[in-house]
């Protein structure tokens, strides 16, 4: 894909994968849950990802695995606020839900609003609209804390391609250029492995909507059911998503191990220049 993705001050170009390092600043996410809560630890490790060539930082103070609870609103946002203060001077994604915690982030400095909830919830459009951010919409079927117990749909990638197609319609209504959306199909958030399988093998119908679309398997468990690795053992099979990822047209890749990703790549492009 070419063109730039405006996030923010920042102007990220598509010519090539990008890659969005994760910094969960909480008790309780799947794979690293507890490591960064404390904001020093956090914003250090913010830093290291971007030495080791992250384009983008995603950070978050809510976690949304399967069987995850909500947490209060001035919690989450007591959490990122002092990371995103220290690491603003870089391309720092917000991972939340809530409009009010997508208007604090920006006003301290945020680039982008990564929402699971593709900014349905009611002002969520209001408090992005009249920003220069870039917006992740993503797809889920369900709420974390029961979202992976039956999910069920007729024709997975038609349903989802069919709502992100909606909100992206909503978001240019509201004013937000299609330079500032991306679209991530939601790997794990309400699907089985089957669905995780199928929406990666028809990952060019969701590209074909036009916009960068995002890309999260990182250490998830469809990796560990297939691999039967646990979830600190998954590097190989991370790697290997994200590259199948990029190849059926995925633009953003996030991930947690930033460094081992770039070199994937840089392996891939290097035949693809050969």
């Amino acid at each position: 894909m070419r063109g730039v993705l405006r996030c923010g001050g920042f102007l990220l170009p598509l010519d090539r994968p990008l890659l969005m390092g994760v910094v969960n600043i909480t008790p309780d996410s799947f794979s690293d849950g507890g490591k960064f809560l404390d904001a020093k630890a956090a914003i250090e490790h913010g830093r290291r990802l971007m030495d080791d060539g992250a384009d983008i930082l995603d950070i978050g103070g809510e976690s949304s695995r399967p069987g995850a609870q909500a947490v209060a609103e001035q919690e989450e946002l007591d959490r990122i606020l002092p990371v995103l203060k220290a690491l603003k001077d870089v391309p720092v994604s917000v991972d939340t839900r809530r409009p009010r915690v997508m208007r604090e982030a920006l006003e301290a400095g945020a680039s982008m609003i990564n929402d699971i909830e593709a900014l349905s919830a009611p002002g969520g459009l209001d408090a992005v609209a009249d920003t220069d951010c870039a917006v992740c919409l993503m797809h889920k079927q369900g709420d974390p804390a029961s979202m992976q117990q039956d999910p069920r749909y007729d024709d997975v990638v038609g349903e989802v391609k069919q709502f992100l197609a909606t909100r992206i319609a909503a978001c240019e209504i509201a004013g937000i250029g299609r330079d500032r959306i991306t679209i991530d199909p939601g790997f794990g958030f309400g699907k089985t492995v089957a669905h995780n399988l199928g929406l990666l093998k028809r990952l060019p119908e969701l590209a074909a909507l036009g916009l960068p679309v995002v890309a999260g398997w990182s250490r998830k468990s469809t990796l560990g059911a297939i691999t039967g690795r646990p979830v600190g053992e998954r590097l190989a099979a991370s790697l290997s998503a994200a590259l199948l990822a990029v190849q059926h047209g995925a633009t953003i890749l996030r991930v947690h191990d930033v460094r081992e990703t770039r070199d994937a790549l840089a392996v891939m492009q290097a035949l693809e220049k050969a």
